[in-house]
């Protein structure tokens, strides 16, 4: 009995001591802790580490992604809000007074919509291909206004523009008109290409009508040039402002292809101070343009009134001309016109003999709605001491 309890004893003893023996080997000293924890304390820190990099990267990506978005916002909202466009035409005049050949007008257009109501448009030409150093050529500006929208049809404008009067003056892209060069009424009365700097509104009134109305920079003409009113144009180039100019047009065109329009200038003084004896001067210009199917008529007749001892004594103080032009579109790319031309720049002396007037008969040819080649015949018949200048004239020109 004794013997089994001290047996049990033993065993009981032996457990323990392996089990304390075990414990010791298995539970790690403080030291060995400590180092353990710190340990755990490294890898956490270099864990955080790396998420706040790989977070700091993803931002970055994010940002350059964005301003890449913005950018490739940007440059698609300037090119969707800009356009260029142009014009140009080569013209072979073989005429008596002259032959050869000329580029005549090599034009480029640039605008850009800035918003819903606010935009800006300029057209720049380079006339007979070479300017300066006593050239043939020009450079020009012959638009650069800026246009906000007052109301959906009332807007206003400032800066360069063409002035609303005739049919060619606003639009004369070789395309939009029959013969080779601009009809002579249009040049010598109106005068065609004419701009000036200043303000315009402009608007519609009512269904089918519409009005133009600008104070801008006037003529400035001379006895010298018996008051012609082509060579008084000031293009905006230092022009003297001593008297300014105002222009009102309306025009109706409430029916499809049918546009009737009047137009009237006045402005106290065309030699802007140089000559006491000019007086004031009023133009006064009405023109149908009429289109139905393939049968189109332009008519325009233009006059100008100059009130002053100065233009009377040369006949000068009365201006006019008129044309009536018929056409036919035989098919949509051939058409044919014939035109006649009255004009004079002296009209007020009755004994001058200086009035002129001009048939051309010619054809059209559209390969493109955008291009066109044209053929004329010119026939004068002046009075007086000016030369007829007959003979026929080739062109090509275009539009995008």
């Amino acid at each position: 009995m004794n013997l089994r309890i001290n047996r049990r004893a033993w065993v009981c003893a032996a457990l323990l001591v392996i089990s304390g023996s075990a414990a010791s080997a298995e539970m790690p000293s403080q030291e060995e802790m400590w180092e353990i924890i710190q340990q755990q304390q490294r890898e956490i820190e270099a864990l955080k580490a790396g998420q706040k990099d790989n977070a700091e990267k993803v931002e970055a990506a994010v940002e350059v992604a964005e301003e890449s978005q913005k950018s490739a916002a940007g440059a698609a909202s300037w090119t969707e809000n800009t356009q260029i466009g142009g014009y140009g035409e080569l013209h072979y005049n073989n005429l008596d007074s002259k032959k050869e050949i000329d580029f005549h007008r090599f034009v480029l257009f640039f605008g850009h919509q800035f918003n819903d109501r606010l935009r800006f448009w300029s057209e720049l030409e380079l006339e007979h291909t070479v300017s300066g150093d006593d050239r043939n050529g020009d450079v020009q500006l012959e638009q650069a206004y800026v246009e906000y929208d007052l109301t959906a049809n009332q807007h206003i404008k400032g800066g360069i523009f063409l002035l609303p009067v005739g049919i060619l003056n606003q639009t004369h892209e070789p395309p939009t008109f029959y013969g080779v060069e601009r009809n002579p009424v249009e040049r010598n009365i109106i005068p065609t290409t004419w701009w000036a700097g200043g303000i315009e509104l402009n608007g519609e009134i009512a269904p089918g009508w519409s009005y133009d109305i600008g104070v801008h920079e006037g003529l400035e003409t001379s006895a010298g040039s018996n008051y012609a009113v082509r060579s008084g144009r000031q293009k905006t180039s230092e022009a003297n402002a001593n008297d300014l100019a105002g222009t009102g047009r309306i025009k109706w065109t409430g029916m499809p292809g049918i546009e009737l329009a009047a137009t009237v200038q006045y402005q106290a003084d065309v030699t802007q101070g140089e000559d006491p004896d000019a007086g004031h001067a009023w133009l006064f210009e009405t023109h149908a343009d009429i289109r139905r199917g393939p049968f189109g008529l332009r008519a325009l007749y233009a006059r100008w009134d100059l009130d002053g001892d100065g233009p009377e004594t040369v006949g000068a103080d009365e201006q006019e001309g008129f044309y009536i032009e018929p056409s036919y579109r035989i098919t949509p790319k051939w058409g044919v016109f014939a035109r006649y031309n009255q004009w004079d720049n002296q009209a007020g002396d009755g004994n001058s003999d200086s009035e002129k007037k001009q048939v051309n008969a010619g054809v059209n040819f559209w390969p493109h709605p955008d291009v066109v080649l044209k053929a004329d015949l010119q026939q004068q018949d002046n009075e007086g001491n000016s030369k007829n200048d007959n003979g026929w004239n080739l062109g090509v020109g275009y539009q995008f």
